[in-house]
């Protein structure tokens, strides 16, 4: 099993912070998973602590087998990231994770102002699916086997899932470069 894998990419992964910044974090996440949007609000956290300090990425990984809905939302919240507005869907799919029906996600959209069209267009034609698959394998090919799994700047993470032991651990990274 591989247990590192390139830090992310900000011309292909959806980033919060700059590229150069000393701590990247990933995660590969599903929408349908409870333990993804328990950890949700610990991600926001960190992010807000460590600022600039810190490259946040996701990278979809929908376990479609127990989470049904999860496929599509994943290509849902591509869809809105083609509108330029990714974070915002993906914050409202965990903020309503309970629901994920297809109406569901017109109707974030809707909330969201983005273009329901085109938004039901391309999640009804896939054409996302290639994107939230190509995430998928390369979770696989990084020894994801659930979610959430995270990596700090390329090293996974296997500790809890709490602000202060995850914070410790990127904090950790931040001295081992200095």
């Amino acid at each position: 099993m591989i247990d590192r894998l390139t830090v992310p990419d900000s011309k292909r992964d959806h980033v919060r912070g700059t590229a150069t910044a000393p701590i990247s974090l990933l995660e590969y996440g599903d929408y349908e998973c409870p333990f993804c949007a328990e950890v949700e609000p610990v991600v926001t956290e960190i992010q807000t602590r460590l600022g600039e300090d810190l490259c946040f990425a996701f990278r979809h990984f929908p376990l479609t087998t127990v989470h049904p809905h999860s496929g599509h939302a994943a290509e849902t919240a591509e869809a809105a990231g083609a509108q330029r507005s990714f974070w915002e869907m993906h914050e409202m799919l965990f903020q309503n994770q309970q629901a994920l029906e297809d109406e569901d996600l017109v109707q974030y959209a809707s909330l969201l102002g983005l273009d329901e069209v085109r938004l039901i267009r391309e999640v009804e034609s896939g054409a996302h699916a290639a994107r939230v698959r190509d995430d998928f394998k390369s979770g696989i090919r990084a020894g994801v086997n659930g979610t959430p799994t995270f990596f700090i700047n390329g090293q996974r993470y296997d500790g809890t899932r709490d602000l202060e032991e995850m914070l410790a651990a990127l904090t950790a990274e931040v001295r081992q470069l200095e």
